[in-house]
């Protein structure tokens, strides 16, 4: 098969110029495309990176708005409560100054004779043991509704009340029975497990804001309205001791009322500044979209405008890579035409040297054999002068074979036998006298179809490099060790070895230009310290 020399050199064009223009148009086009795809993945993170902070921070101001108005109600409704304790604690003092010591006092001190014991230990495992001891605490209430004053009283109670947010009045002794209600069915409970009187007798008001579907107050029955009862404690004396615990209940639906508009307004102005604050991310959403956009078209400008000015350089380059490349095509084709030429002029010179020399020698060889053998010193003189003819027949046969013509093209060749040829003709150049040729051939090497005049030319300047090297050694170098050339086989493939103890490494654009050439012929050659190898593939 035909060495392909292409195959070994894929970055070079049909024209043998390096393909700058194709390499550098695709790693820089796609090395772009990497570099803008990046840009505009980061830029679109970016933007969402905006937005996403724009969402929190809405979400964030959402919260805080609603957490602001949650916190304003809950304020309004305790200072709501403050006040209507407050306001209670006063009522309760009025109330007890005008009525407890001439009204309340007596009450309390007949309900104090009834006797509570009982009905508090009263089992209440059931219904009817509830019912039985819910039953005995009426029947107290009705012996405390049966006092002689309670009409004169309840009477007293309504008239204060009249006309005022107080929807309802409890008054309780020590002992938490119920000893007045403006609702008459509550009197005689027992309120002793209430929180709010346990911390009313220990001196402490107590008050909370609950909402009633249904409640029996002073005017009569109302519904849906908003109360705040309040637990006081009544003190009387100098020492303000405590004698017993109110419990009212005021009507605060209007001002709850005002409240919840107030909220619902607040709500209102947080909801219109969440819109806005909206509109306002959206509008910042989209500038900063657009000056995304911006950037983008601006950076892929310039690299394009990079791109551009870039492949004008490397078009720039390529057209001196190709003249320069064109100069070595042609420089080397005038070598490869003078190597021919040399070639022929060799043959050419052997082909007339043999046939100038070879006819005189053929007719001393056939003297020197008529010569009679029967004296010592002709027959000596017959001895040397056939020997010489032979020595110079051989020499003449490989100067013959060695520079014989032949017609372009490969062919089958024993790769052993035309090393040994190119080393007998090289050992007549009188370079060679002093630095021997030394060769050692692998017996059984395969043969290998190539041309001959390329293995010629390879060794011949590798030859070339190592002759150079020796005239231009150091004095530490051997110069006149010899060059010895062997062949081996490597797998598949023929390797011809060539090396010098103590050689210098060769220029590097000799040796470069001897490889390059190579490639051109499909094979492979490398130098090493003192060494060339020169490997034959099996294509």
């Amino acid at each position: 098969m035909t060495p392909n020399a292409g195959s070994r050199a894929p970055a070079w064009g049909a024209s043998g110029g390096f393909r700058l223009m194709r390499y550098f148009a695709i790693s820089t086009l796609v090395a772009f495309a990497v570099v803008g795809l990046v840009l505009a993945t980061l830029q679109h993170n970016e933007e969402q990176f905006f937005a996403q902070v724009q969402r929190e921070q809405a979400a964030f101001f959402a919260r805080a708005q609603a957490q602001l108005a949650k916190e304003h109600e809950e304020a309004a409704r305790a200072s709501l409560l403050a006040v209507h304790e407050a306001s209670h604690v006063n009522l309760t003092r009025l109330v007890a100054n005008m009525l407890w010591d001439t009204e309340f006092a007596p009450l309390a001190a007949t309900a104090q004779k009834v006797p509570v014991n009982a009905c508090r230990a009263a089992a209440t495992t059931d219904d009817a043991a509830r019912a039985a001891r819910r039953n005995c605490f009426a029947e107290i209430g009705r012996q405390i509704r049966g006092w002689s004053g309670f009409r004169q009283l309840d009477a007293k109670a309504y008239a204060a009340m009249h006309d005022t947010t107080v929807f309802k009045i409890k008054v309780f002794d020590l002992r938490g029975i119920t000893i007045y209600s403006s609702e008459h069915a509550q009197i005689g409970e027992d309120a002793s497990g209430n929180e709010g009187w346990r911390r009313a007798s220990a001196g402490m008001p107590a008050s909370e804001l609950t909402h009633r579907d249904r409640f029996s107050a002073f005017e009569g029955v109302v519904e849906n309205r908003d109360l705040i009862s309040s637990y006081v404690p009544v003190r009387r004396g100098r020492e303000g001791s405590i004698v017993g615990v109110f419990e009212l209940y005021s009507d605060v639906t209007p001002f709850l009322g005002r409240i919840k508009v107030a909220a619902k307004a607040f709500a209102a102005l947080t909801a219109d500044n969440q819109q806005r604050i909206e509109e306002q991310s959206r509008d910042n959403q989209s500038r900063v979209d657009g000056s995304s956009r911006n950037f983008l078209i601006i950076v892929c400008s310039l690299l394009a405008l990079l791109y551009a000015v870039s492949w004008l350089i490397v078009r720039h380059g390529q057209r001196l890579i190709d003249r320069q490349h064109a100069a070595q095509a042609q420089a080397a084709e005038r070598e490869r035409q003078w190597h021919r030429e040399k070639m022929a002029a060799l043959a050419t010179m052997a082909a007339n040297v043999s046939h100038e020399v070879g006819n005189p020698l053929a007719v001393i060889d056939a003297t020197a054999r008529d010569l009679p053998t029967d004296g010592a010193v002709v027959a000596a003189a017959r001895a040397q002068i056939l020997a010489q003819c032979g020595r110079v027949d051989t020499m003449m046969r490989q100067m013959t074979d060695f520079a014989a013509a032949r017609d372009a093209g490969p062919e089958w060749i024993d790769v052993n036998a035309r090393i040994k040829a190119l080393c007998d003709f090289q050992s007549f150049d009188f370079r060679f006298r002093g630095m021997p040729i030394e060769f050692h051939p692998m017996r059984d090497l395969p043969p290998r179809e190539l041309e001959p005049d390329h293995l010629n030319e390879l060794l011949m300047g590798a030859l070339q490099i190592f002759i150079d090297g020796a005239t231009s050694a150091v004095p530490s170098a051997q110069p006149h060790s010899p060059i010895r050339i062997e062949t081996l086989q490597r797998a598949t493939d023929v390797v011809v070895r060539m090396a010098r103890a103590g050689a210098p490494a060769p220029q590097p654009a000799r040796a470069d230009a001897l490889a390059r050439r190579a490639g051109e012929f499909g094979w492979h050659l490398a130098w090493a310290a003192g060494a060339m190898e020169l490997v034959l593939p099996d294509v």
